[in-house]
């Protein structure tokens, strides 16, 4: 998210200056896209579709790290008190806020972005809404339901006696005027993007009604209030980050099938913007990253709702471009929120890299452009930043969450706190440690797509088969699946056959071995008569290897099999360790000194030899490594990046 008290750079070519602020997209409404089929969405896909997501009901995780990140991500959302979520809200409405407590004293204000003086408030409640329903969605916890409904009564009453043509937020709608007028505000269509999102979720994953009568009051607030625009004045609003207010326009079209959603939705095409990318020019380099990603995911339900090639050729071209010439190793991109020359890797190896919010929205766009194809290669990014970016922004002691994860040598994670935060990239979290069944299977018209390795069970009612996933995945290569159906059932299965699996395949059905015929980065297909109890295992040797930048072979980071894994170096002079935040500067995390110490080691010396001549196994610890290779003969334990909190770590090494 930038920092809209120091950085006023960024800006689109040939346009004046204007803050920007850090997009969070909530693609929201993962049931209402092409990737799921869902009997609340009214209009038809126009797009052709070979793989469909399964609703996130029909997945439950049952044991592992995202299990344990959920359950930590829903027990954060239950405690957030709704006094507190709504209080901007009514103080905006001029509304009583209610008393807590012995009713003497008023509820505490929410801090850092959602302080009352900051131009970003509200933006958390439409993340949490989302988060709520999701957790409602892949646990069937009523919990998360209830406090979602809260909410929204809530804000429906807010709406209510704002009484201004169905307008609704947490600041004043002369924000939006001084966005029209492009003058300096903080990313107004951005904040309310994530209320239009969460409202949906909470309609689509929750049945609230309620939720989507007042999204579409407030989709007439803002026809009202943008019809009467000229083009030149919408492309100058547009210049100032918008999140996925597109997305959101395109949903909520696809539940109302109002034609006056659709032109909301295609009123927010920000020409300089996608015109380069759908004519195939990369122009990305010093753009605010999170600014751009979420504008693609609309331009993809865009493709998938009307049908448009244009925005398919963006939106393929975007994301070719992003993972081949802007993504670090562990799935994540941008150095200080932007996006910097192709594939100069190696040189923004900073304190300030990968935004998690810009992972959150590639994960989107990915999972739309697997089901138009079903290439394994989008399963394969999507497998690399699952784990080595997302299941590690949360710390598993706390629950707190990252803004970036830093790849400078001997740099640590940064933490928020649980009431004094609220940027950005916690926002996104609520709802990534919430969501994980999404993309483990899809289906097509015949069979079921396994595509993570992620203990859990899918329930195909339409086909009358449950499948049961057993692994400990990654700490093991191999994951069974277990057929649960009454009657047998034709189907074909498709097991992806990662492309890091260089060392071959193993396959038993029932104790047979199957015949591979297939090669790493594809589908190994079992298509067969399938009966109650019947059992597939899978083996998927994992070994090491190196991660070049771009730009220079001579920096690396080290892989096992899907895992990233980071040299482990102490906590010598950390000046902030986890939940780390300071109050008196919110924006802490920009420019912050790690004050590394010069012991802590970053050069290996392979002497030209192979990776496990200098790397070696750690009996007893899985995914674990060693190595006495780096100049000064220190011996460094290498584990999962995921894994590393509340330490130094090293991820790229200079290799000599």
């Amino acid at each position: 998210m930038t920092n809209i008290l120091t950085f006023r750079e960024a800006k689109w070519p040939g346009t004046y200056k204007l803050v920007v602020a850090c997009l969070v997209c909530s693609l929201s409404s993962q049931a209402q896209y092409a990737g799921q089929a869902s009997d609340k969405q009214k209009i038809s896909i126009k797009a052709p579709i070979k793989a469909y997501s399964f609703n996130l009901q029909d997945v439950r995780i049952t044991k592992g790290p995202f299990k344990e990140n959920m359950d930590r991500e829903g027990q954060w959302l239950l405690s957030l008190p709704v006094e507190r979520l709504m209080h901007s809200f009514r103080v905006n409405a001029g509304m009583n806020t209610p008393k807590t407590g012995s009713l003497t004293k008023m509820p505490k204000p929410l801090g850092g972005w959602e302080g009352l003086d900051m131009e970003l408030r509200g933006h958390s409640i439409g993340h949490i809404l989302s988060g709520l329903s999701l957790q409602y969605a892949s646990t069937g916890n009523e919990a998360f339901r209830k406090k979602g409904d809260s909410l929204v009564a809530a804000l429906g009453d807010v709406q209510k006696v704002l009484n201004q043509e169905g307008y609704l937020s947490a600041y004043p709608q002369q924000y939006i005027d001084r966005n029209i007028a492009a003058t300096s505000v903080w990313a107004p269509w951005y904040t309310l993007h994530k209320l239009f999102a969460g409202l949906t979720d909470m309609y689509t994953y929750a049945g609230n009604q309620q939720a989507l009568d007042i999204e579409t009051r407030m989709a007439s607030w803002a026809a009202k209030k943008l019809s009467p625009l000229s083009p030149e004045q919408l492309q100058k609003m547009l210049r100032n980050e918008f999140g996925g207010m597109n997305d959101a326009f395109f949903n909520l079209y696809a539940v109302t099938a109002n034609p006056d959603h659709l032109k909301l939705a295609q009123l927010f095409y920000h020409k300089a913007a996608l015109e380069p990318l759908e004519n195939g020019k990369d122009n990305l380099n010093k753009l605010h990253a999170n600014t751009v990603i979420p504008k693609l995911v609309g331009e993809a339900r865009d493709y998938e709702l009307t049908g448009n090639e244009k925005a398919k050729t963006a939106a393929t071209f975007f994301w070719n471009t992003v993972i081949r010439d802007h993504t670090y190793a562990h799935g994540g991109n941008s150095d200080k929120e932007h996006f910097f020359e192709p594939g100069k890797i190696s040189e923004h190896l900073t304190g300030n890299t990968s935004e998690t919010c810009n992972t959150y929205n590639m994960l989107k766009l990915t999972r739309h452009l697997f089901t138009w194809s079903a290439d394994e290669k989008y399963a394969d990014y999507y497998e690399q930043a699952l784990y080595n970016h997302i299941l590690g922004q949360q710390d598993p002691v706390s629950g707190m969450v990252c803004y970036f994860t830093p790849m400078k040598p001997g740099a640590y994670r940064l933490y928020s706190t649980p009431d004094q935060s609220f940027w950005c990239c916690v926002g996104s979290g609520f709802e990534s440690h919430s969501k994980y069944g999404e993309s483990i299977y899809y289906h097509d018209d015949k069979g079921i797509y396994v595509n993570l390795f992620i203990p859990s069970e899918v329930n195909w009612a339409d086909k009358g088969v449950k499948i049961t996933q057993e692994t400990n995945y990654p700490e093991e290569e191999t994951t069974r699946l277990t057929i649960q159906t009454k009657e047998t059932v034709r189907m074909p299965i498709y097991l992806r056959y990662p492309a890091w699996a260089t060392a071959g395949a193993t396959i038993n059905v029932n104790g047979k071995a199957l015949k591979i015929a297939q090669q790493p980065g594809s589908y190994i297909i079992i298509d067969r008569t399938w009966k109650d109890g019947d059992r597939v295992e899978i083996k998927y040797p994992m070994s090491l290897r190196l991660v070049a930048t771009p730009d220079n072979p001579k920096v690396a980071a080290i892989a096992y099999g899907p895992v990233l894994l980071a040299g482990e170096m102490g906590k010598e002079n950390m000046k902030g360790t986890a939940p780390f935040h300071d109050p008196e500067d919110p924006y802490q995390y920009y420019g912050y000194d790690y004050a590394i110490p010069a012991s802590v080691s970053h050069t290996i010396n392979t002497q030209g030899k192979k990776i496990t001549d200098w790397l070696k196994p750690v009996a007893g610890k899985p995914l674990t490594f060693e190595t006495t290779n780096t100049t000064e003969g220190k011996v460094v334990e290498m584990e999962p990046y995921y894994k590393v909190h509340r330490q130094r770590y090293v991820v790229y090494w200079d290799l000599n």
